[in-house]
């Protein structure tokens, strides 16, 4: 399968027309996968369509996301035809992941159709259509305009509801969603992930949100009852490591929960079998404590650089425990509200098909947490529930 691996990554780029991943294995959840260049706010993206039963999805990616995709499209599919500029490619997949390869050099080169993306935006909160708690959050107008000097903000909510519709397909239509949102803050994005679900898909949900500060604990209550959410959207004073209230949650939020808080988050996620896991981590401190490699020196001795290896490499090691503990994970770029530097969130859907990764995802964690010194909450967490 590295051969294969090897030979599409070379057609991700400007001269790809189009691949198409097809005769699809059991364990895959479309039943093909056509992808093609698009130009985005002009720079090149890779839009993904899935084709599951009567529905379409989009998804774009970068370059480099696309490629770390390309193992779970080799593993979920027999057939991959690649169309390029100079050339045609054929390869199948045996049971045994063997790669057959064939490939066909065009007489002339073809000339690639980048697909352009410059209509106008269309937002999931729409642009004329007054929202309350947008009022509140003085980015739009009592008519539904969005204040000029507020349209980043406005932005930016829209981009983290379309994260959370990317994974709609996994929540419950026929009962209640539960959801648990913890460390929640001023909760604008709770009232957005509120309005999405409840007011423009018509779920019925119950939503809680968690927080330390007693003061934005009341006042996120004085606004869901000013919306009239009050019934099915509350919030409580309480830290993430002791809440015990829930016996059933398929949707778990935790959104720049500090340090060890997102690994207690996502701990109790997982052994809640949440459908949804979205997961902003921030202030990494505990691998930063420990990180130690002598070959890294160069790069460790400098503290911000320090600081970034940490970040990267805790959630990366997160990413894998939860891919060793049935969800499928991604790793996708998120905007903060407040600041606006570019932060990662974990998003994982539930899919016990990586269960067969299990002993490949548990030796790379070993091996990298041995090679840099560490011995991280989430894994502790874990073992602790298998002692």
């Amino acid at each position: 399968m590295e051969k294969a691996k090897e030979k599409i990554s070379g057609y991700i780029n400007e001269n790809l027309i189009q691949m198409i991943f097809s005769n699809s294995k059991p364990q895959a959840t479309a039943q093909k996968v056509k992808i093609r260049p698009v130009i985005l706010k002009e720079k090149l993206f890779f839009q993904m369509t899935s084709y599951v039963k009567e529905k379409v999805y989009h998804q774009n990616y970068e370059k480099e996301e696309l490629k770390y995709r390309l193992e779970d499209l080799l593993t979920d599919y027999k057939q991959v035809q690649i169309k390029s500029r100079e050339e045609e490619c054929s390869i199948l997949i045996s049971k045994k992941l063997v790669s057959n390869i064939k490939v066909k050099k065009n007489k002339e080169k073809v000339e690639a159709t980048v697909m352009e993306h410059n209509r106008t935006k269309k937002y999931i909160l729409e642009e004329g259509v007054f929202v309350p708690f947008l009022y509140d959050l003085k980015v739009m107008t009592k008519d539904g305009a969005v204040i000029k000097q507020k349209y980043d903000k406005f932005r930016q909510i829209n981009r983290y509801l379309e994260m959370v519709e990317d994974v709609l397909e996994y929540l419950p239509k026929n009962r209640v969603v539960n959801i648990l949102d913890f460390g929640c803050g001023k909760s604008y994005l709770t009232f957005a992930l509120y309005y999405d679900l409840k007011v423009l898909h018509k779920y019925e949900v119950n939503i809680i949100g968690l927080d330390l500060k007693e003061d934005v604990i009341k006042h996120c209550n004085e606004l869901s009852k000013k919306y009239g959410y009050e019934d099915s959207l509350k919030f409580y004073k309480g830290d993430i490591k002791d809440y015990e209230d829930a016996d059933k949650v398929d949707m778990v939020v935790t959104l720049h929960a500090c340090d060890t808080a997102t690994d207690y988050a996502l701990y109790k996620a997982v052994n809640w079998g949440a459908k949804v896991i979205l997961s902003v981590p921030c202030c990494q401190h505990e691998a930063n404590g420990q990180i130690k490699q002598k070959v890294l020196t160069p790069i460790l001795e400098y503290g911000i650089l320090k600081e970034r290896v940490s970040a990267l490499v805790t959630d990366g090691l997160r990413a894998n425990l939860l891919e060793q503990h049935g969800y499928r994970t991604q790793i996708l770029e998120f905007i903060d509200m407040e600041h606006t530097p570019k932060n990662l969130m974990i998003r994982a859907v539930k899919d016990i098909s990586t269960m067969k990764n299990v002993p490949k995802k548990k030796k790379e964690y070993d091996e990298l947490s041995e090679f840099l010194n560490l011995d991280l909450t989430l894994e502790r967490l874990f073992k602790r529930e298998q002692e």
